[in-house]
């Protein structure tokens, strides 16, 4: 049977990916130098990936096709972070002498997720703690050139509702061009990281951030306005004082924002923020999410002051339904009914169009009006009543696709747990059922920090290899919002 897709073109696309990824890692190369660290790692990585790059590139390429851009999106997260991971391994120090550990953190980077294998980090040096940023980073910048240019054709990621959520009648075409449209998307972004140094910096300079130095700004600044979570810090925004915390809130509540809405919202158009149900919900998700966690923490007399209260709830519940993954203190002491809440946001994530992960907020919107709508019919088995967000009715068949996927995704998160105890038992690690289900939604829905030893100031080292490999490919996964993949996988994709 012949193959029916021209895997050439999309292997060239990838190709272009590696090439470019050569740039940052000169960039962190630089770093090392400024700090009297050995640049040998991310020199060597620059050559390979530039090597790799052009050597794809050279392959034959058509027009980009619906399962060449599948196998794009599918394999280029696995490519960078197979690429990504090459700095730990030639650095090798600490938990990094093992493969399998560097692969996990390299996908934890490059998907935005967080989650990390690290035990000490003096043990790494500024380069390398730098260079988990900077994958962060671009992880969060690919996936909202993915989304205006790609994802929305695919019908994935939440994009196929973009159209309807964000008034506009195709998202890739704010301009005439979609890899024009991918400019002014990464110029947003990268001024929004822009701004978020500046304003530690700021804060820094009038006495307000002690411990701000220009590096810890740009590293979180990176790590925030993807809404992934690393720092180069032990405690996180822990290590901070009260002002960086506030400060750091607005920055992952926008990075978890449709960034189409915040386009129209910098050309002085505040008409599509206004109608935006999607924005609605998920601002009335945090407030209602960070007012129960506050309650909880009052009556639990968890904290001494309202402030702190309110600023630890409010932090919290922001970085985990954002899937960012800070932290500002170890909530895994908190009490039993605030920890579930915070268990609870996991599975919102943010807004579609957005660095966010998880199942989103807009199809959340859709699953609850579509449950709505079916009460309503079986009173009324008459009546015919569209879906409509925003003003817009939704398609049929996108509501049974939002459906499919948050089943498909509530599946994977089970048995993703079921594996997590049994194999745990079999290496004799001491799991509980709950630290399973968090360690199993924090990893396959891109959020960081789980429970248990796998906390916001823990690790996941302790997992046997087979549970970080697993959570490896449960990260990819969940990061292209698993149907690639599956597509990817199936028989029919190739041959028929």
């Amino acid at each position: 049977m012949r193959t029916r897709v021209d895997w050439r073109t999309s292997l060239a696309l990838v190709g272009t990916v590696l090439k470019m990824l050569a740039v940052p890692l000169l960039a962190v190369a630089l770093v090392a130098l400024w700090y009297r660290e050995p640049p040998v790692p991310f020199l060597a990585t620059a050559v390979l990936s530039a090597g790799l790059g052009f050597g794809l590139e050279r392959l034959d390429r058509d027009e980009l096709g619906l399962r060449e851009a599948f196998l794009v999106v599918s394999l280029t997260w696995l490519a960078v972070a197979l690429v990504g991971m090459v700095p730990f391994v030639v650095v090798g120090s600490g938990v990094f002498s093992q493969p399998s550990n560097a692969l996990f953190e390299s996908m934890s980077g490059v998907t935005t997720t967080g989650a990390t294998v690290i035990v000490s980090f003096e043990a790494h040096g500024q380069a390398l703690l730098l260079w988990r940023a900077v994958l962060q980073w671009i992880g969060g910048l690919s996936i909202l050139v993915l989304a205006v240019a790609l994802l929305s054709q695919l019908s994935v990621g939440g994009a196929q509702l973009m159209e309807t959520e964000s008034q506009t009648n195709d998202v890739t075409k704010l301009t005439p061009r979609i890899a024009e449209t991918a400019r002014i998307i990464g110029a947003l972004y990268v001024a929004l990281t822009a701004v978020m140094v500046a304003v530690l910096l700021g804060l820094g300079l009038v006495g307000l951030a002690p411990e701000m130095t220009l590096y810890d700004a740009v590293a979180h600044a990176f790590t925030a306005v993807s809404t992934a979570g690393f720092s180069p810090r032990a405690e996180s925004i822990g290590a901070f004082s009260p002002a960086v915390q506030w400060a750091v809130i607005p920055f992952m509540f926008l990075g978890a924002t449709n960034f189409v809405l915040l386009y129209r919202l910098t050309r002085g158009d505040l008409t599509r923020l206004r109608r935006s149900d999607e924005f609605r919900f998920y601002v009335t998700v945090l407030l209602t999410f960070t007012g129960l966690t506050a309650v909880f923490l009052w009556f639990d007399g968890q904290f001494a002051t309202v402030e702190r209260t309110v600023r630890h709830a409010l932090f919290q519940t922001v970085s985990i339904v954002t899937t960012t993954g800070y932290a500002t203190v170890d909530f895994d002491i908190w009490s039993a009914a605030a920890k579930h809440i915070l268990f609870l946001g996991m599975f919102v994530g943010g807004m579609a169009g957005s660095t966010t992960c998880s199942i989103k907020t807009l199809r959340w919107l859709v699953v609850i009006r579509g449950l709505r709508r079916d009460l309503f019919t079986r009173v009324h088995p008459e009546a015919i009543r569209p879906l409509r967000v925003s003003g817009q009715v939704v398609d049929e068949g996108v509501v049974r696709d939002v459906f499919a996927y948050t089943l498909l995704s509530v599946l994977i998160f089970g048995l993703t747990t079921v594996f997590l105890v049994t194999d745990a038992a079999r290496v004799g690690l001491a799991l509980g059922e709950f630290e399973a289900m968090g360690a199993a939604a924090a990893t396959f829905l891109n959020i960081g920090p789980a429970f248990g030893f796998a906390g916001p100031y823990g690790t996941y080292e302790p997992f046997s290899a087979s549970t970080k490999l697993t959570m490896t490919a449960l990260m990819w996964i969940g990061r292209i919002e698993v149907i690639p993949v599956l597509v990817v996988l199936s028989p029919a994709f190739w041959t028929s």
